[in-house]
């Protein structure tokens, strides 16, 4: 019987032994605790490096892994039809997603309007009432909790299934990157069961519009005011938690943050606007703030305050005394919301907040070590279509169809929301509502969906990925996906991949029987899942463990291969090529 050695083991992220332990359990019975798991002292992978522009895979495997949570069947294909070069496809697709409305997306439509979701329709009026006022069950009753998070969960579950299914694959990465730009917890307090609110009509509304509208929609949004405390921020205590993460991680950036210094001694530009922050620009926005709140007088003891769960500019509370913001006064006695509203303008045409949000966005679309010339390129973009109501799609454009975008590969690697949605994608997986198994296991790699405690959002670098907890359980995720353990029978939540149904006949035969032998199925599924070859060391793996007993040409059984092909597949989902963007 041929081998597997440790040096197959280690090339394979050391998980290739592993796939052979599940031959110890049947494919319909999952274990309580799954022994195909790595063993706790599996040896790492070496570090995912970039890889030389001469080795670069082709463009379509660049823009569908980056502009997308994965090709599906057919993608790659659908994207060579797209021009006579590589950069005229990459063009062409990129104007199409840029326009996420010109795209047929009826398909997800239909899937969406068959899954029976009760809350992602209602306006936030509608759910303030009907989960927090009017919450139909008793506080020590379970139901109660579960309807006032329902909007929240279902949010998040149908976050997921747009990422696989629905066409306007770029529309789902920018939501991606600007909940964690704007991070809000879902699970906090009265923000939860707003947040089917504040995806739609903040997040997913402005993400091609304009960054100054954008945070004005998210600064006055109760999902936010409740997150950051500002909806009790008032002149008797004015509260900054808003107010520094506004600075901090909304625009200027943590490198535009010059310490504790008078104001007066910062630096000014040819505007005679402050190059930088210090913490009295914070303290000083943080009263330009106050009166931004919530209409929710559950209670009803607050004159002038009603149950709508709206935003409410509520004046008794606002600080109406003189300010100063980035060496700019602003006179006492504003007339309503200016105060802020001048801090909004500021920020947002700010240089620095250019840089900062420039440089987050190519560090999501191009590399963790954002190329400098880039940042500036976008970060001028940025600056030049400020007042253009879609400012942030001109600034896409200038890094999506950049020479470093086409020109850089495995600068960046999946987080376990693009790893698990890829892998979903990738399979051509079949399923409505997501199962609980699935769910569950997910989180656990880390990046449960819009449960980033910090206001900061998740990490996008590979070394905030590239750990035990994720590799686990991303393991057990794609095993159990492969294998099909993950139903619900009872809730009616069913995912099925067909793995046998999915590989195509021999050729050679010209029979119609499908690819039997070891190195054929191999084969087929690395080009099918990757879109290239695999070195050959780990292909030769890989083929070990699909042919078991046999030798690489040896025609299998159908017992064998139904026994022994989910285990191939899943190795090749877990190598480092497949978690590469």
């Amino acid at each position: 019987m041929t081998q597997i050695t440790r040096r197959d083991f280690i090339k394979l992220t050391g998980l290739t032994a592993a796939a052979s332990a599940l031959a110890a359990c049947a494919p319909d019975q999952p274990p309580s605790v799954s022994p195909t798991a790595p063993p706790a002292t599996y040896a790492p992978a070496e570090p995912i490096l970039p890889v030389p522009p001469e080795n670069l895979p082709d463009l379509s495997i660049i823009a569908l892994n980056r502009l997308a949570f994965g090709p599906r069947p057919g993608d790659l294909e659908a994207f060579q039809s797209l021009g006579a070069t590589g950069e005229e496809r990459l063009a062409a697709y990129v104007e199409g997603q840029l326009y996420p409305e010109s795209i047929d997306d009826s398909e997800w439509e239909a899937r969406l309007a068959s899954l029976g979701f009760e809350t992602l329709h209602k306006s936030l009026e509608d759910l303030f009432r009907e989960h927090i006022v009017e919450n139909p069950y008793d506080d020590n009753d379970d139901r109660h909790w579960q309807w006032f998070v329902l909007p929240a969960d279902e949010t998040a579950e149908v976050t997921f299934l747009k990422a696989i299914y629905s066409r306007r694959q770029l529309q789902e990465m920018l939501a991606d990157f600007w909940h964690n730009h704007f991070n809000v917890y879902g699970w906090h307090e009265d923000a939860t069961p707003l947040f089917a609110s504040y995806d739609r009509d903040v997040i997913r509304a402005h993400l091609f519009g304009n960054f100054r509208q954008f945070l004005e929609a998210v600064a006055g949004h109760p999902s936010m005011l409740y997150y950051l405390d500002n909806r009790s921020n008032s002149d008797a205590g004015p509260n900054e938690n808003f107010a520094r993460e506004l600075f901090e991680l909304h625009t200027l950036g943590a490198g535009s943050y010059l310490g504790v210094r008078d104001q007066a001694s910062v630096e000014k530009d040819a505007s005679a606007v402050a190059v930088g922050y210090v913490d009295n620009d914070v303290y000083e926005a943080a009263r330009c703030f106050t009166g931004w709140r919530v209409d929710d007088d559950t209670g009803e003891w607050e004159d002038d305050v009603g149950m709508s769960g709206r935003f409410l500019y509520y004046k008794p509370w606002h600080d109406r005394f003189n300010k100063l913001i980035l060496g700019q006064y602003l006179p006492a006695d504003q007339e309503d919301m200016k105060d802020a509203r001048d801090v909004l303008d500021l920020l947002a045409a700010h240089p620095g907040t250019a840089r900062h949000v420039a440089r987050k966005l190519v560090r999501r679309f191009v590399s963790d070590d954002a190329p400098e010339g880039l940042v500036q390129a976008a970060a001028d973009a940025f600056l030049a279509h400020k007042d253009s109501p879609d400012q942030l799609r001109q600034v896409y454009r200038v890094i999506l169809l950049s020479p470093e975008f086409r020109q850089t590969w495995g600068g960046k690697i999946k987080r376990p929301f693009e790893f698990a949605a890829a892998m979903f994608r990738a399979l051509n997986a079949d399923f409505a509502r997501v199962p609980g198994g699935i769910r569950w296991t997910y989180y656990m790699m880390g990046q449960g969906l819009f449960e980033h405690h910090p206001p900061d959002g998740y990490p996008d670098a590979a070394t905030a990925w590239a750990n035990s907890m994720a590799m686990l359980y991303g393991w057990n995720l794609t095993v159990g996906v492969v294998d099909n353990w993950w139903n619900d029978d009872e809730e009616g939540r069913r995912a099925v991949v067909d793995l046998r149904a999915q590989t195509p006949p021999d050729p050679s035969t010209g029979s119609g029987q499908r690819l039997r032998t070891a190195a054929l199925l191999t084969d087929f599924w690395i080009a099918r899942l990757l879109g290239r070859a695999l070195p050959e060391d780990s292909r030769q793996a890989i083929i070990k463990v699909m042919a078991g007993d046999y030798a690489p040409d040896d025609e299998l059984s159908d017992d064998d291969i139904n026994w022994r092909l989910s285990s191939a597949v899943a190795l090749v989902l877990m190598t480092p090529e497949f978690r590469m963007r």
